[in-house]
């Protein structure tokens, strides 16, 4: 039977960006009928693997698509003695992993249910639309991401997206002076959990020197993923003064062209998203996580209007909305068109009998394990409103640095973590 490292590593070799779900569909079917399970796939491409005449307990779930920062980028593993690591990419062990987990269960011939939900990276689009039957009392979520820790309550959130058209062509009777700035391979990284970890937004050290040098844009683009730090961001602007180089990242080159008239973007738009508070916007003391944040996402210039969008989240659905709807208003007050997308509810947290077992066969083996919530969106919270009853937790090994270049996974982690969710799995069996 393959180990759980040697499944990872072949699913990576699978195309999972999100939005592509063909070749893994594949695998699982052919998986499938060769472990004796039939394979069910749905309308938005989830997966469901299951025993035939199914007495199943326990349903497991991951998301099988991973953040690409290139498109249609397949990680090429690094491995050392301890971890591993991809090459100027994102690693895929968020959800690769949990999935890995699954199919060692299966291999294993553990009568449980198996669900593969798809686009979880862009949206929780799987979850969302879900149709598929899920039997099973408790469900077993692996897309945690701190060894010893419990999750069971997440963060809500909404994405913002807002549409700036105030352009106008004037006369460069300034005479001014056209630069490209750029900043490139910052770390990035995941916009809930590394929130609180002081990690560069791109998009904003790019608007700090505009507005250092009192440039105008003429065109801007920035960002990566909706749920990702931006670790990319460049700008072509119209100014007198020279901009300042604001960290080593960042590459200033004057433009050698002078143009009669310059195609301008109205200054509130750059002194909004300076003044714009990014990040953590309150913390919860009683749970020892961000309470709400903001992340300024992406950036980009169309033909006549700047696309600006925004992953807004919070551990309480109220806070959710009121943040939602200050943020659309204050970009509604620069003349921005905006709409809002992608919204999934908070899972508050629940601490049940499904949950105590967990935690307890978690103390047998990790005297530290604990209870917690994060500040980041889980599937957990979809199911939750769809299946009331189920029982749900998730667990997951040690991840750093997911969504960015530096994502790594520890060996030891990834076998600790397998060991307990197997004595989960045949306990309540």
């Amino acid at each position: 039977m393959p180990t759980i490292l040697d499944i990872f590593k072949d699913i990576t070799k699978l195309q999972r960006c999100s939005g592509n779900h063909s070749e893994f569909i594949a695998y699982m079917q052919n998986l499938s009928q060769k472990l004796g399970y039939i394979c069910l796939v749905d309308d938005v491409h989830n997966i469901l693997c299951k025993k035939e005449n199914s007495n199943a307990k326990i349903v497991f779930q991951s998301h099988y698509d991973i953040v690409c920062l290139k498109e249609n980028c397949v990680p090429e593993i690094i491995e050392d003695e301890y971890s591993l690591s991809a090459k100027d990419s994102t690693l895929g062990a968020d959800n690769g992993i949990g999935c890995s987990y699954m199919i060692a269960l299966m291999y294993e011939r553990f009568d449980g249910e198996f669900l593969f939900t798809s686009d979880e990276e862009i949206g929780l689009i799987g979850a969302n639309g879900l149709n598929l039957p899920i039997n099973a009392n408790f469900m077993l979520n692996l897309d945690s991401e701190e060894e010893g820790e419990i999750c069971i309550g997440c963060a809500g959130g909404v994405d913002i997206k807002a549409i700036f058209n105030n352009k106008k062509i004037v006369p460069n009777i300034d005479n001014l002076d056209l630069y490209e700035i750029s900043i490139s391979s910052l770390p990035g990284g995941h916009s809930g959990v590394d929130i609180d970890k002081n990690i560069p937004n791109a998009i904003k050290l790019l608007i700090q020197s505009i507005k250092g040098c009192d440039g105008k844009i003429l065109d801007i683009s920035g960002g990566e993923r909706i749920n990702s730090i931006p670790a990319n961001a460049k700008a072509i602007i119209a100014t007198k003064k020279q901009p300042k180089k604001l960290i080593d990242n960042m590459k200033i080159e004057k433009i050698d062209t002078k143009s009669e008239h310059l195609s301008i973007y109205d200054d509130t738009l750059l002194n909004y998203l300076y003044s714009f508070k990014n990040g953590v916007r309150e913390l919860n003391k009683e749970l020892n996580v961000v309470q709400d944040s903001i992340n300024l996402a992406l950036i980009k210039t169309n033909i006549d209007e700047i696309v600006i969008e925004f992953s807004a989240r919070s551990m309480n659905n109220e806070n959710l909305k009121n943040l939602k709807d200050s943020t659309k208003s204050d970009l509604e007050k620069i003349g921005c068109n905006v709409n809002t997308y992608g919204k999934y509810p908070a899972w508050n947290p629940d601490i049940n009998s499904f949950t105590d077992t967990i935690l307890n066969i978690y103390k047998n083996i990790n005297s530290k394990a604990s209870l917690r919530a994060i500040h980041a969106g889980l599937e957990c919270a979809i199911f939750k409103e769809k299946f009331p009853n189920l029982k749900i937790a998730s667990i997951g090994p040690t991840i750093k640095y997911p969504h960015s270049k530096k994502e790594i996974v520890y060996k030891d982690s990834i076998n600790n973590v397998f060991e307990i969710v197997k004595i989960i799995a045949y306990n309540l069996k």
